[in-house]
């Protein structure tokens, strides 16, 4: 089983733009992760795939590989999908290029997912994190998930999912959209427009259930840290010196 990770870097972010090559800790973010997904070792080939020139010539110089859209994209799966679809792979991962503390264990576990799924019953896998205070349940950021008894995904949500009625602790997940892909499941969503739900809520991995593909949910206990903001990635510089100095 031939199993990639992909790292699609944008360079335009609405909140935060150019995030992914602001320095840390004398490396751009997006070498950063595309580093720390290399020092996995869980995958046959890591690539960081853009429409950015400046992030294409980055991560070529510093001896990394990169791939350059060929046509524009609303969103992650998009522009994995048109990288991917001549190649000779099992599985795909999609690693979020704001992500440089990207967590090995995590990884370990969306692989394992395929590894154990001997009739190939499941399409996709992806991460969930509890959420344990009420603003970030709140918060339409956070988008949230809920599963059957056998951990599929039922629908996610940036609204707060399930409703509490009984008020009985009912616990609420947070999606972390990190997905592992068979590359069937990947295509076939490249290949079909965008569905109604997913529309409404502006979350991709709705379309996937709206056409009837299964997505596995993994439960982390491990914070993922993303850079969204300029106070995240003062955060994200404080971590990483923190790190290195522990080592």
């Amino acid at each position: 089983m031939k199993i990639i990770a992909m790292i699609p870097a944008r360079y335009s972010a609405s909140r935060f733009p150019g995030k992914l090559m602001k320095e840390l800790g004398g490396k751009p973010v997006i070498q950063r992760t595309y580093e720390a997904t290399m020092a996995t070792k869980l995958f046959d080939e890591v690539y960081v795939v853009t429409d950015s020139d400046v992030i294409f010539n980055s991560i070529n110089n510093s001896g990394g590989k990169a791939i350059m859209s060929q046509k524009e994209h609303d969103c992650g799966s998009d522009r994995i999908a048109e990288a991917v679809e001549g190649m000779d792979i099992d599985i795909v991962i999609n690693v979020q290029g704001d992500e440089p503390f990207i967590d090995e264990v995590s990884l370990s576990k969306l692989i394992e997912v395929f590894e154990n799924d001997q009739n190939e019953e499941i399409d996709l896998a992806s991460l969930k994190v509890e959420l344990k205070h009420e603003d970030e349940i709140q918060n339409p950021n956070n988008v949230k998930v809920i599963t059957d008894l056998k951990n599929f995904a039922m629908y996610f949500s940036r609204s707060p999912i399930p409703f509490d009625r009984s008020q009985d602790g009912t616990k609420y997940y947070k999606h972390i959209g990190v997905y592992a892909f068979r590359k069937k499941a990947l295509i076939d969503f490249y290949n079909t427009p965008k569905t109604p739900l997913e529309l409404a809520e502006k979350i991709e991995g709705i379309r996937y259930l709206e056409v009837g593909k299964r997505i596995k949910m993994v439960e982390t206990n491990t914070p993922v840290i993303g850079i969204d903001t300029p106070e995240d990635l003062e955060k994200a510089k404080a971590i990483l010196k923190s790190n290195e100095e522990s080592n």
